[in-house]
């Protein structure tokens, strides 16, 4: 486990630009976190650092899933906040995805019990609960076999 400051949405992009090339086919990255806490911009980054510098990367509120090409995989990322239940996930379609993807998951906890146990969860709290321009702390958690 690893905490990481991020001063600003810049430092939040280049937390995702720094873990975007350790991902392989495969690989499922949980996005946790308050609303507006910095979970898209952490994303974009990734993708971005996967991709292209100047790729359009809108959030996937209302789509719930956006997928990008990368060199080596398809990349999906997922916005499941509209999910009512866990079930609707499986009209998704991502364990089908999964061998030949990497799933980048903002809101996974609307997974329930249809989530996954080998994932990295990357945990964004504000620095300082009562000084909420003082930053944001990212907690980088390997889980299961993530990363072997």
């Amino acid at each position: 486990m690893a905490d990481v400051f991020l001063a600003d949405e810049a430092a939040t992009s280049a937390l995702g630009a720094k873990i975007a090339p350790q991902l392989k086919t495969g690989d499922v990255v949980y996005l946790t976190g308050a609303l507006g806490i910095g979970k898209s911009s952490l994303a974009r980054g990734l993708i971005r650092a996967l991709t292209s510098a100047d790729q359009d990367v809108p959030s996937p509120t209302f789509t719930l899933v956006q997928a990008y090409e990368a060199a080596d995989f398809t990349l999906l990322h997922l916005d499941l906040y509209r999910l009512e239940s866990p079930d609707e996930a499986y009209e998704l379609g991502l364990d089908d995805a999964l061998p030949s993807s990497v799933l980048v998951i903002e809101w996974p906890d609307r997974l329930g019990h249809l989530g996954y146990d080998d994932r990295l969860d990357i945990v964004l709290e504000l620095a300082d609960k009562t000084n909420p321009s003082a930053g944001r702390v990212a907690r980088l958690i390997p889980r299961g076999k993530f990363g072997s």
